[in-house]
Formats: C-alpha cells, sequence, structure tokens
C-alpha cells in the first residue's frame, strides 16, 4: 500500500472514529502530497512523498520554535503533535550514534579533509544516509561533520 493510500485510509478511520485533531493533520498532510503531485503532474513515488513529509515536519518545528517564542504554547502543542503524527508515515529517524558513526566513516573514506571540504563531506554524508534508507535531520549532520573537522 503507497503512503496516499495510507494516508486516505487513516483520514476514514479518523473521520469514523470523530478524531477531529488527527483528521485535521491527516487532511493537511494529504493536501501538501497532492499539491506537490499537481505540481510534479504525475504520481508521487513513496520516496518523492517521504520528501514532502520531512519538509512538513521541518517547517512544523520551526512553528513550534516561534510559538514557543512567542509565548503560544496551545499553538506549539498542537504542531508538536503534528510532527508525531507525520513521523508514523517517515522511515525510523536515524538516532545520534548512527549519525556519528556515518560521519565518521565518511570522513575516514575521504581520508583527511579539512574544514574547506565541509560541503564534500556533507554531501557524501547524505548520499551515504539515503542510500541506507535512513532519514537524517541535515542540521544534525552538519554539526557532527563541524564537530569532526575542528581541529582538536
Amino acid at each position: 500500500m503507497s503512503l496516499v493510500e495510507q494516508i486516505q485510509k487513516d483520514i476514514v478511520a479518523a473521520m469514523k472514529a470523530k478524531d477531529e485533531p488527527r483528521l485535521s493533520a491527516l487532511r493537511m498532510v494529504k493536501t501538501a502530497l497532492k499539491l506537490r503531485e499537481v505540481e510534479k503532474m504525475s504520481p508521487l513515488d513513496d520516496k518523492e512523498s517521504q520528501a514532502v513529509l520531512a519538509t512538513l515536519i521541518k517547517q512544523r518545528k520551526e512553528s513550534v520554535e516561534q510559538f514557543t517564542k512567542g509565548g503560544r504554547q496551545e499553538m506549539a502543542d498542537k504542531e508538536a503533535a503534528e510532527i508525531v503524527l507525520i513521523e508514523t508515515y517517515l522511515p525510523k529517524a536515524a538516532s545520534e550514534a548512527d549519525v556519528a558513526a556515518g560521519v565518521k566513516a565518511v570522513i575516514t573514506e575521504m581520508g583527511a579533509p579539512t574544514m574547506k571540504e565541509m560541503g564534500t563531506v556533507m554531501k557524501n554524508a547524505m548520499a551515504r544516509f539515503s542510500a541506507a534508507g535512513m532519514r537524517v535531520d541535515g542540521k544534525m549532520v552538519s554539526e557532527m561533520v563541524k564537530r569532526e573537522l575542528t581541529p582538536k
């Protein structure tokens, strides 16, 4: 079952259960996927659907940060709940230890890159995680690469 089909099935289940917050979030996800499909002018495969969901999660994280700064905790909680819901449709995110191990492996493969080669290291690390089917936060990978490339 594709991601879009699964979300549609869950929308129906949320309607029957009268679970309004979940239904609202699922409709938002379906709309974002449909919008991307229309932009592309062809059906999305699972990788593209996951990319759309990752974008939605990133947007929600930024919103949580802004709402918290603005003293709107109820809105931040709503966005955080949506993040949890969206993450259920994505592969498990890589842990910090997995990211650190992957970054170290890429750095060893490249020899001894300097801070000037951070972009290349990032590109290779992200490609490695993508090939392994792992979902990683680019910001976390960037911080790990900086930490590893900074002379001790």
